[in-house]
């Protein structure tokens, strides 16, 4: 399959599923003790989600947002399950080096995210996807190749900067509204997260 193209109506579909199929999932996953991180596959012929997912490590700390999705998606019947490469891999936060991984050992070449692992660090406070990054790998920030031989990640706010100013106004502003909400999750988040099993909370 052709790569992605991230146009103005692709934009805005992304971050409306963000917005109804994972936002709602990951109120409920925070409220449980989960991080806020969460994961949908989205069509491309129709840009439909397919699945949504969000954070699950109150199970397994293995169960990052893109882990469940991934898991859930391989549990549907094979005959139900559009091929991988049918399909742009949303995720709400740029996935971690496991979840990057799994990503490519599962077949998705695209992949998309709202917030970067900066954000995670800095606005969410869950330093861990760098941490990694750098102590296993030496990989400094932003240093991993994001367009490789398996995917190409690419961040929706750089997407929609590209775009004529009426249109990336309006897709920002609309990014601006989500990081907001997500900004209170993650308070509730880290007022609990004391009271979780997390390993790396």
């Amino acid at each position: 399959m052709p790569k992605v193209q991230n146009t103005p109506k692709v934009v805005a579909r992304l971050l409306d599923s963000i917005e109804h199929d994972i936002l709602p999932l990951t109120e409920s996953g925070v409220k449980a003790g989960n991080k806020v991180f969460g994961a949908a596959l989205i069509d491309r012929s129709d840009l439909s989600t397919v699945l949504a997912e969000t954070n699950n490590e109150m199970v397994s700390p293995l169960h990052h947002g893109e882990m469940h999705l991934l898991k859930k998606y391989h549990e549907c019947p094979e005959a139900e399950r559009p091929a991988p490469d049918r399909l742009i891999f949303l995720s709400t936060h740029e996935p971690c080096s496991m979840c990057l991984s799994a990503i490519a050992w599962a077949g998705f070449d695209s992949i998309r995210y709202l917030f970067t692992h900066e954000d995670s660090r800095d606005s969410f406070d869950i330093p861990h996807d760098l941490r990694i990054l750098k102590e296993v790998f030496d990989v400094d920030p932003g240093a991993y190749r994001r367009d490789n031989a398996f995917f190409e990640a690419a961040s929706i706010r750089d997407a929609a900067r590209e775009f004529a100013s009426e249109e990336r106004d309006a897709l920002l502003s609309h990014a601006d509204r989500l990081a907001a909400r997500y900004a209170a999750l993650s308070d509730t988040y880290q007022r609990g997260k004391s009271d979780n099993t997390i390993p790396l909370a």
